[in-house]
């Protein structure tokens, strides 16, 4: 199947919203393979998927999005659950234990509360989250999770297409917590674009986990676990579309865990940033188009950051390539971009008119921010949030058809 028939599919989101707060942490330590992260293996190899399930299960939770929703014709504003996602804890300290989800579950919300095992409801709140990675932490009382084991992880870079693959969590409501369905790893890196849900707006291509495993509304956030009890990956996405089934997707524990730790520590994630506004030349009216001899690319409309505008970058520029990787689209200059980090120097080519030049540009920082609703603020009854990065602004890719469940 080709790249360009993928993007034709949709991938449906599974879950929902949630509040915010933030507290900075020493890094967490998790339990799996060595990897360059300083994950340590976890003893204990269990051989049968019951064994691997009930040594998972306690710690997952369902996550339930709470947003203010106000009433155009009464004008009265009431709080009420938005979604339901699906959390895993994964670490404790003397206050807190703490939980990793989606964005995508989390995102909006002006409340969230975590169902454990038990049915109890626990109030929660956000640590941090990050939308290009799709992924978000949440913190509960430690008294509430006391008894609960963390879950370990594996490392997901050993993965073996046809290993049993397990996915537990709440598909279609409480009604459904707990869910356990099983399938095997697909692909082990299955490159699929992360969007902003409400926008549809291509924010990265990512290395996914594929399994068969049945994933639904609802299964977002939750784990996927090895037959040894490991989380290989937190559950996100699946293909939804006629004649398609068991495709689901889930990001990989390797990136789970650089991204949680975080989180753990400032609130939020740090990914590298060029530093412009800029759109894919293709989206823009023709009659806006510079001068320019190709139909492809990233129009610069301004060079906002110090780095930017020492390099020689200017309006009406057009990216090409960076680094000797072609860029037609927003989405190839963030997918190249993000494999740099802060300070590193990138070779970018560009067109000025009918001059090609070859800039070099200093990769700059930038920040996630949460991207929960503040606790005084609403959401209408019919609403669309259309905030873009400053760092590095895109418009909306209109190749891939993305919906979300909520």
């Amino acid at each position: 199947m080709s790249q360009r028939h993928v993007q034709r599919m949709k991938k449906c989101f599974l879950a929902l919203s949630s509040v915010s707060t933030f507290l900075c942490l020493s890094p967490v330590v998790f339990h799996a393979e060595a990897s360059a992260q300083s994950i340590a293996i976890s003893g204990g190899y269990t051989n049968n998927i019951t064994d691997a399930v009930k040594r998972v299960k306690p710690a997952v939770m369902g996550i339930v999005n709470y947003a203010q929703i106000s009433n155009n014709i009464t004008q009265q504003t009431k709080i009420e659950p938005a979604g339901v996602g699906t959390g895993v804890l994964f670490y404790k300290d003397s206050e807190y234990g703490y939980a990793v989800t989606n964005n995508h579950v989390v995102e909006g919300s002006v409340k969230v509360s975590a169902v454990l095992e038990s049915g109890k409801h626990i109030q929660a709140s956000v640590v941090g989250t990050d939308p290009y990675t799709d992924l978000a932490v949440i913190r509960l009382p430690v008294t509430e999770v006391r008894g609960i084991q963390p879950v370990t992880f594996c490392n997901s870079n050993d993965l073996i297409v046809g290993e049993p693959a397990i996915a537990i969590g709440t598909p279609m409501g409480l009604d459904f917590a707990d869910s356990v369905t099983a399938g095997i790893v697909s692909a082990a890196k299955r490159i699929m674009p992360v969007s902003e849900p409400e926008t549809d707006q291509v924010l990265d291509y990512q290395a996914v986990i594929q399994t068969d495993a049945a994933i639904n509304p609802g299964n977002s956030g939750g784990p996927l676990v090895n037959i040894r009890g490991q989380v290989m990956g937190i559950n996100s996405s699946k293909i939804v579309a006629p004649e398609f089934e068991g495709m689901g997707f889930a990001i990989p524990s390797n990136e789970v865990v650089t991204i949680a730790n975080q989180l753990l520590k400032t609130g939020h994630a740090i990914h590298p940033a060029l530093g412009i506004e800029g759109y894919s030349l293709a989206t823009l009216p023709e009659q806006w188009w510079p001068d320019v001899p190709v139909d492809y690319g990233v129009w610069v409309k301004a060079a906002i950051s110090p780095e930017a505008r020492a390099s020689g970058l200017q309006e009406n520029d057009v990216i090409v390539a960076m680094d000797n990787h072609p860029v037609k689209t927003m989405a190839d200059l963030r997918t190249h971009l993000f494999q740099e980090h802060p300070g590193d120097v990138a070779q970018l080519r560009v067109y000025r008119g009918s001059r090609e030049l070859n800039l070099k540009l200093k990769i700059g920082k930038m920040d996630t921010k949460l991207t929960t609703a503040s606790p005084n603020s609403i959401i209408p009854s019919s609403s669309s949030d259309d905030d873009v990065d400053p760092f590095l602004q895109g418009a909306p890719e209109y190749g891939p058809n993305f919906w979300s469940t909520r």
